[in-house]
């Protein structure tokens, strides 16, 4: 790989520890992928900001590579753990190691976002941007729909790429990995995100290329969209899609193969809790959501998961009070992917409608759920 000299000289320590093992992991990733160079990128985005996904040793590696490391270029960072305006059943020790992550990630000068859906947050970079996504959905989303470049970033390839401001020219940072070399085709209607979320999850089984172009579907909808970006980085590596004829290997999406992914995510009946929001809601979503149980009531508990930023502005357009009235619980700044409030302890099963939040319920919480679509949802458990 070719190095510019302040970069050789960056790797080889001149600049300081960090840099140096910053540098390091961006070359070890762009030898193995192929990469000629590193180029400057517009954005980082960063994972590992939940204590439940990096655990100690996560929270020892930030602190110490925090008291030197600072961030090169516009960085913003994944949701946390819990909302620290509503604490109650957090352990205490969580709530210290949550801390701590986040102070050192402050430290290095991010922008504390605490959201897996920076694309409805923040202005988007001129289309062809080079950008750094370690958020699967993040990554999958800005490649698909809104021409930004960004391989399916790691959390520590992200990191690196946030305090060198560089990144590998590989993969889906060219063009030739953009153009996808399979394609899948739906036979049936679709009629829900849901719908949309089952395919992306048996993409991400099928498809072991870089980039996946789906026909027979209609071009979806924010909503529908982030729910295929979201599942398509579950279940695989792929990072970017396509609406129309692909080249080369066709593969079919017939009733059948929604029904077996259903059958394999959707483990109950139905559930003691309601939790929607991986990825967060957006603003379309909340206002789908509202119009839904207008005049109505949660007959469960349920709990909506978003940005501080999108809570901010539901608030100033009436929206969080009016899902409020319908007995909604509102947690910023976390997702219900790893989170410390659905407990085996607490709960048997819980609702979604989300297959990302649904698959990691499943396999890291340990909690059954019924997987339904969002009117569903409202038409079943608000009256």
């Amino acid at each position: 790989m070719e190095l510019a000299r302040d970069e050789e000289e960056a790797l080889a320590g001149k600049k300081g520890e960090a840099l140096a093992s910053a540098y390091r992991i961006l070359v070890a990733i762009g030898e193995a992928t192929g990469a000629s160079k590193l180029v400057p990128i517009k954005w980082a985005h960063v994972s590992g900001v939940n204590y439940n996904t990096i655990g100690d040793a996560g929270v020892q590696f930030l602190d110490r590579f925090s008291s030197t490391a600072r961030v090169a270029v516009k960085t913003t960072v994944n949701p946390m753990g819990y909302d620290r305006d509503h604490p109650e059943g957090i352990p205490e020790k969580f709530q210290e190691k949550q801390a701590s992550i986040v102070q050192s990630y402050e430290r290095m000068g991010v922008t504390p976002s605490f959201t897996c859906t920076p694309y409805e947050v923040f202005d988007i970079p001129d289309k062809g941007a080079p950008v750094s996504f370690a958020e699967s959905n993040a990554a999958v989303f800005s490649n698909s729909l809104l021409g930004l470049m960004t391989n399916k970033e790691s959390a520590l390839s992200a990191l690196a790429s946030s305090v060198t401001g560089k990144a590998p020219l590989s993969d889906l940072r060219l063009e030739e990995a953009r153009s996808p070399k399979v394609g899948i085709e739906a036979d049936f209607k679709f009629e829900s995100e849901l719908d949309y979320g089952l395919l992306g999850y048996f993409a991400g089984k099928a498809v072991k290329e870089s980039s996946v172009a789906f026909s027979g579907i209609a071009r979806p909808s924010t909503i529908e969209a982030k729910a295929l970006s979201a599942a398509i980085g579950t279940s695989g590596s792929c990072g970017m899609f396509t609406i129309g004829q692909g080249r080369g290997e066709k593969i079919s999406f017939t009733r059948k193969e929604a029904k077996a992914a259903m059958d394999e995510l959707s483990t109950a009946q139905d559930g003691d809790v309601i939790t929607l929001g991986s990825p967060q809601l957006g603003m379309n979503e909340l206002d789908l959501l509202a119009k839904l149980t207008e005049g109505k009531k949660f007959t469960k508990r349920c709990m909506i998961f978003c940005s501080r930023a999108i809570h901010g502005q539901a608030a100033k357009v009436g929206l969080t009070g009016r899902l409020e009235r319908s007995g909604a619980e509102f947690m910023c700044d976390s997702c219900t992917c790893f989170t410390p409030y659905v407990t085996k302890e607490k709960y048997d099963s819980v609702v979604s409608n989300s297959v990302k939040g649904t698959y990691y319920m499943n396999n890291f919480n340990k909690v059954k759920v019924a997987l339904k679509d969002i009117r569903t949802i409202a038409k079943e458990y608000a009256e």
